[in-house]
């Protein structure tokens, strides 16, 4: 399932109201596929997400590959990708963080990368996001391409100099550090 699917159920699933864009017939959610989620973030076994939370939500995040469901793909505009990494059995809280880097391309190492990040909190009505990428930065990036055509390993780390707003609920996030190793589908964007 696309990412852009899973932002939409996920923010649908972390709101007691719709926001005022989401579609009004309900019929075109129920119809949106079920995803089918692996255990693992990449089949190679070295798939992770580390980040320091704090304001907010506090936490130390250290997901392992295993029990660590990633999902990746490029984006049109701006030009670049999205990556998303949520546990599979849930956590406390149940966090999906999603990462928007902008001027990712296909196979190519990158450093200073504007990054936009949002955060939910699911099933509760709490969403956060820096609004743009310039609060937070990817300070060097890697790829290695993998067996299925288009995919790729990407290897990232970074920080943010601003807090993700609360977008619904209440006050600020800042994730002072983060890290990361998950799957895009470069090809995705054209299915």
């Amino acid at each position: 399932m696309p990412i852009k699917a899973v932002l939409a159920a996920a923010a649908l699933s972390a709101t007691t109201t719709a926001p005022a864009d989401a579609p009004q017939d309900s019929s075109a959610l129920s119809a949106l596929p079920v995803p089918v989620h692996a255990k693992d973030c990449l089949t190679s076994g070295d798939g992770y997400l580390r980040a320091h939370l704090a304001g907010a939500i506090d936490a130390a995040i250290d997901w392992p590959n295993k029990g660590t469901r990633c999902e990746g793909e490029s984006r049109e505009k701006p030009v670049g990708v999205r990556l998303s990494f949520q546990r599979t059995a849930g956590g406390t809280p149940d966090l999906l963080l999603v990462f928007g880097l902008t001027g990712v391309r296909a196979g190519k190492a990158a450093q200073a990368v504007g990054t936009n990040l949002t955060i939910i909190v699911q099933g509760k009505s709490r969403i956060y996001g820096t609004l743009g990428d310039s609060r937070c930065t990817v300070d060097s990036l890697t790829q290695r391409p993998l067996a299925d055509p288009g995919a790729y390993r990407v290897e990232a780390r970074g920080f943010c100099t601003q807090p993700a707003h609360a977008l619904r609920g209440d006050g600020d996030v800042l994730v002072s550090t983060f890290e990361f190793a998950g799957l895009v589908n470069y090809d995705a964007a054209e299915k």
